[in-house]
């Protein structure tokens, strides 16, 4: 697995620490809280960069992070903050530009996929990800008669419990073989190597899994979000 970066888990320097503004004074009502509650920050907060060719959707520790907001072309970066809990479970689902019905792309071609993340805690896409394809062609790259495998996505592919143990690593592909548009060179993916099945040509629906340990790790606050957001799209 990655080896993250350690990041300091206390306040930033200026954050107010416990009992400041928003740290616990309040009784309850407005902006406050009852007393001894530690709120999260926009400084315990890291940011993280993500390229798909083409598209993707990101879940950590099973709540969805990312969705590329672009669909297929043009290719783009994903920057977003989100707040890390450790031990860190990764899931992605990223699909290639192809037609259902015959596997191709812009009518006859045949497109190649690619996926590159990085967390600010040193966090990247490698062979150590495990990968696998739910759709697959066309078959033999038959393009005259084109043919695809298609397999159902699991249930649960997102969640922290999924066994992923029968999975294969990923395999990983030079940016040459991938061919990332400009946006990717402007961002900071140092590190990072851009990760798919063995086929990067014609399985075009991967899911890709790792999970990042930080031993010793606790957050700083000691409160939970009171939203739901359950529901959010899985496929």
């Amino acid at each position: 697995m990655p080896l993250p970066v350690e990041r300091s888990d206390g306040p930033a320097d200026g954050e107010p620490k416990k009992g400041g503004p928003g740290g616990g004074k309040g009784k309850g009502k407005g902006k406050g809280g009852p007393p001894g509650l530690v709120k999260p920050s926009i400084a315990d907060t890291m940011k993280l960069n993500l390229y798909a060719d083409n598209w993707f959707m990101l879940y950590v520790n099973g709540r969805l992070v990312a969705v590329d907001p672009i669909q297929f072309t043009p290719h783009n970066v994903v920057s977003v903050d989100f707040l890390p809990e450790y031990p860190m479970t990764i899931a992605v689902l990223a699909k290639d530009n192809a037609d259902p019905k015959t596997g191709m792309e812009y009518g006859t071609n045949i497109g190649d996929g690619g996926f590159c993340l990085k967390f600010a805690d040193g966090t990247v896409t490698n062979a150590s990800w495990k990968a696998k394809n739910f759709f697959h062609g066309p078959v033999n790259a038959d393009t005259a008669h084109p043919k695809v495998l298609q397999e159902s996505l699991p249930e649960n592919w997102w969640a922290v419990d999924y066994d992923d143990s029968t999975w294969k690593n990923a395999r990983e592909y030079t940016v040459e073989e991938v061919d990332p548009k400009q946006p990717y060179f402007e961002s900071d993916f140092e590190g990072a190597k851009f990760i798919w099945s063995d086929d990067i040509a014609l399985d075009n629906t991967v899911i890709f899994r790792t999970r990042v340990e930080k031993p010793g790790w606790t957050p700083r606050w000691n409160t939970k979000p009171d939203l739901d957001v359950s529901g959010v799209p899985q496929r």
